[in-house]
């Protein structure tokens, strides 16, 4: 499909916060259309964790729009920066990754990416290539381009600065070496997070002085958790990976208020604006009920990480257990030696898959989520007979069913 530089504009903006500038972005689009030549669009991630979630889509989902209108999408991957570590938005200096550390989350990172993004026409790039190239004199360049006093114009430094906690020398080369990329990349569109804007428009800075046209930057904002309070975030149990199974994407989008819906729809749903903006008009006109609505909303996100024919079973599944209040379908079963000495459930649990280890399965039976034959366990030290068979439910949506031979 040939979008005209019309519709480009109104889906690059599309749940975008900044733009700078809309004149620019607009000048680069028709000398593309012009030249024939797509537009270089980059965005950088540092490898600091090995699983994605919806939070980081947001980003890889307007690189999805750029790819779609035609345009060379560099996806970044900061392995050297990663070793460095980011101070954005931290209090304290970060702790630097390992090489080791960065090799192992790149590749799950190029692996859950082309759940979105088109692998045939996605560049992933390391900026080890060109970072680990540059001389002591390349670097003391580059720290000649910027002031203390500019530096310290950046909100987490200067609270830290005001607080009176350290800021390694190290820390201020971040934001000048992640503008460098955008001048080893020739970036014409650099995308980002809101936190990320003082860094993003230190590559417009780099890219002028070193004789290049200073990139067009794009902000998108940082999506709210499940909570619709604070960021979706792992520490805070408020996400929904890339890489958590159907049923789990499909019902905790069916988990979420209806007022979080559609900032949902608009910041990761494939659908156009138009159609988006009809959905809500039915909603507020009472010609569609809100659970249709988010339903379509929990097929179309479980579908894209993993397929359609495992969005519609997970759809089963959920009407199964929390309209019909049945076991769902598909339930796992584990089997286990008896034996005459008994279980720790909290070793039970992590055994079975439910938990990712003892310490989550203690802090879940302390509050409650854990029941066993339908009875709500609430003793983190509680134990079984390794006898018999129980059904255990962790959360809303977990179950299985343990039986000890």
């Amino acid at each position: 499909m040939a979008y005209t530089i019309e519709e480009q504009v109104t889906l690059i903006e599309r749940g975008t916060v900044d733009v700078i500038s809309r004149k620019e972005l607009v000048a680069k689009l028709e000398k593309s259309r012009d030249s024939g030549r797509p537009l270089k669009i980059k965005a950088g991630f540092d490898p600091t964790a090995p699983d994605l979630h919806l939070g980081h889509t947001v980003l890889i989902q307007k690189l999805k729009h750029f790819q779609e209108m035609g345009h060379e999408i560099n996806f970044l991957i900061g392995d050297f920066t990663g070793m460095i570590g980011d101070p954005t938005g931290k209090s304290e200096t970060r702790k630097p990754l390992t090489s080791a550390d960065v090799a192992r989350n790149a590749e799950t990172y190029k692996a859950q990416i082309f759940k979105i993004l088109d692998p045939v026409k996605t560049r992933v790039v390391f900026n080890s290539t060109w970072l680990a190239k540059l001389s002591s004199h390349d670097f003391i360049r580059l720290a000649s381009q910027t002031t203390v006093a500019r530096m310290l114009e950046r909100e987490d430094f200067s609270a830290r600065f005001k607080n009176e906690r350290p800021i390694s020398i190290h820390e201020f080369l971040y934001p000048l070496i992640q503008g460098y990329d955008s001048v080893a990349l020739e970036a014409d569109v650099e995308v980002g997070g809101t936190d990320q804007l003082f860094n993003l428009l230190m590559g417009r800075t780099l890219q002028k002085t070193w004789g290049q046209e200073p990139q067009v930057v794009l902000t998108v904002p940082l999506l709210e958790g499940l909570d619709g309070v604070n960021k979706m975030s792992k520490s805070l149990g408020n996400y929904i990976g890339i890489n958590d199974p159907a049923d789990d994407i499909y019902g905790k989008v069916m988990s979420m208020a209806d007022t979080l819906m559609f900032r949902y729809f608009d910041l990761l749903s494939d659908l156009a604006t138009e159609d988006i903006t009809r959905l809500k008009a039915d909603l507020e006109s009472g010609a569609v009920h809100p659970k249709a609505v988010k339903q379509q909303l929990a097929r179309e996100l479980t579908a894209r990480f993993h397929d359609a024919a495992a969005a519609d079973k997970a759809a089963a599944n959920f009407a199964r257990v929390f309209t019909n209040h049945d076991l769902p379908e598909d339930m796992p079963e584990m089997t286990f030696p008896a034996g005459p000495e008994p279980i720790w459930l909290p070793r039970l649990l992590a055994d079975c898959g439910l938990v990712k280890g003892t310490g989550e399965a203690r802090r879940l039976i302390s509050q409650q989520a854990v029941t066993v034959d339908n009875n709500k366990v609430n003793d983190p030290e509680a134990t079984l007979p390794a006898t018999g068979s129980y059904l255990i439910k962790v959360g809303k949506r977990r179950f299985c069913k343990v039986i000890f031979t």
